[in-house]
């Protein structure tokens, strides 16, 4: 699939914390975005979520991602939250109800191809008794359809 995507992850970075750990928290679970130190916060653009889609599939949390993503779309992307503490772990964890003392790191992705249904598709495919329901995004070009076993 080629998609064209714009990602702008914000982390605040508070007096009582390390800004290497913060920044550490960002790249762990966003590792083509390179952060940079803006104003009491990191601050990172990225043009994929690939490696962040390895660790949703990873962690079989594509449903609760998948919902997540959904519910905060527009016409123009999605965004949402992560907690920095598991991301600092290199585990997704998503910010929901009452936001954490020390901020959470804001994620806005915005996109241009292909459409932002079937880019959350991509990132976050349906699943069918946890398992996905596209194996082309789960398996690449390595599946045949011929030699699947349904």
């Amino acid at each position: 699939m080629i998609y064209s995507v714009d990602v702008r992850i914000v982390a605040p970075v508070h007096d009582t914390e390390v800004t290497d750990r913060v920044a550490d928290a960002v790249s762990n679970v966003f590792p083509d975005a390179e952060p940079t130190h803006e104003d009491g916060a990191l601050v990172a653009e990225a043009h994929t979520l690939d490696a962040f889609s390895d660790v949703l599939h990873e962690q079989e949390i594509l449903d609760t991602a998948r919902r997540v993503f959904l519910n905060n779309v527009d016409d123009d992307g999605f965004s949402f939250s992560l907690k920095k503490q598991a991301a600092f772990e290199g585990v997704v964890n998503f910010a929901v109800g009452e936001p954490d003392e020390l901020g959470e790191i804001a994620v806005d992705v915005r996109v241009r191809e292909p459409d932002v249904e079937s880019f959350v598709d991509y990132v976050a495919p349906e699943t069918d008794e946890g398992r996905p329901v596209d194996p082309v995004r789960e398996y690449g070009d390595r599946f045949d359809p011929e030699e699947a076993e349904y």
